[in-house]
């Protein structure tokens, strides 16, 4: 298993969170909050009083608009719709703070790739909040795929909360499991067996939708995603097949409240050591060209 992070003894990291919707709230604040690696400076939403109501509890400012926002922080962090990111991004970039991001990092490849040029452009340290990528059982399963030859592949990560409740929101309803779900398990499936040369995808996104996947070492892998199935629990499930035995991968039993703690410490590293991080913004527009990919064809 990955060791845990080294403790923190460097300066926190003053964090600007924009967005105060539930996945800011309930996640975002509270993590970025808890610190010792990053301390929640100031939160920003175009709804004031959801804003002062995510703020609150931390003793955080709440910015009368994006700039002060930007006055107040040397990091922001988007708990926001991809369409918002991609407009706010590029601006936090060019005035050199450090970019905590949502997956995927536009509502489409043009977007996205306005994203990842204003990072570049700007020289920022960013990282993608692939919250899976940084549980320790994930990381545990990434070390031992390098070591499996592998053929192919099944996954899938499905689940419910599109049918109802706080996370059936309009971006989700209008673009389905691919756009929100897809990152994760590409990302996964990119990471465990190689990079991926081609994409195919049948069925409805908004329902369900199934991805074949051509590995650059020759194997082929297999996903499906829906966030519109009455499932009892949300199922994310990677097996690789070989020669031997397979290799499972799957978060039946994940405590998902481990990954907060090392995406904080990972984050804050980086910030302070200048250091990219490999899962950044270039690798959020290289998932965003799968996704068109699987759109277009």
């Amino acid at each position: 298993m990955t060791a845990a992070p080294a403790p923190w003894t460097g300066r926190p990291v003053e964090v600007g969170l924009v967005g105060a919707g539930p996945w800011a709230r309930t996640m975002h604040a509270r993590i970025l909050a808890a610190g010792p690696e990053t301390r929640l400076a100031a939160v920003w939403a175009r709804r004031t009083a959801a804003a002062r109501e995510t703020a609150e509890p931390y003793a955080a400012h709440v910015a009368a608009d994006f700039d002060e926002l930007l006055d107040r922080c040397e990091a922001v962090a988007f708990a926001v719709p991809p369409a918002v990111q991609a407009e706010l991004a590029p601006l936090a970039a060019k005035r050199g703070k450090a970019l905590l991001l949502e997956k995927p990092l536009g509502p489409d490849l043009v977007s996205a790739r306005r994203v990842a040029d204003a990072v570049a452009e700007a020289g920022v340290v960013s990282q993608l909040v692939l919250t899976k990528r940084y549980h320790p059982a994930t990381r545990a399963f990434l070390d031992a795929a390098r070591a499996v030859d592998v053929a192919g592949a099944r996954s899938c990560y499905l689940h419910g909360a599109f049918l109802q409740g706080e996370f059936a929101t309009g971006w989700r309803l209008e673009h389905g499991a691919l756009l929100d779900l897809g990152p994760h398990l590409l990302d996964l499936l990119d990471a465990a067996i190689g990079p991926i040369t081609g994409l195919r995808a049948t069925g409805d996104p908004r329902r369900w939708v199934e991805l074949t996947c051509e590995h650059e070492n020759g194997a082929v892998s297999q996903a499906s995603l829906s966030g519109s199935v009455a499932v009892p629990r949300t199922l994310t499930r990677v097996e690789l097949f070989g020669p031997e035995h397979p290799l499972v991968y799957d978060t039946a039993d994940m405590d998902h409240e481990e990954c907060w703690p090392v995406l904080r410490h990972d984050f804050a590293t980086a910030v302070r050591s200048g250091t990219p991080t490999p899962v950044d913004a270039q690798r959020g527009l290289y998932l965003q060209n799968l996704l068109d990919r699987a759109v277009h064809g």
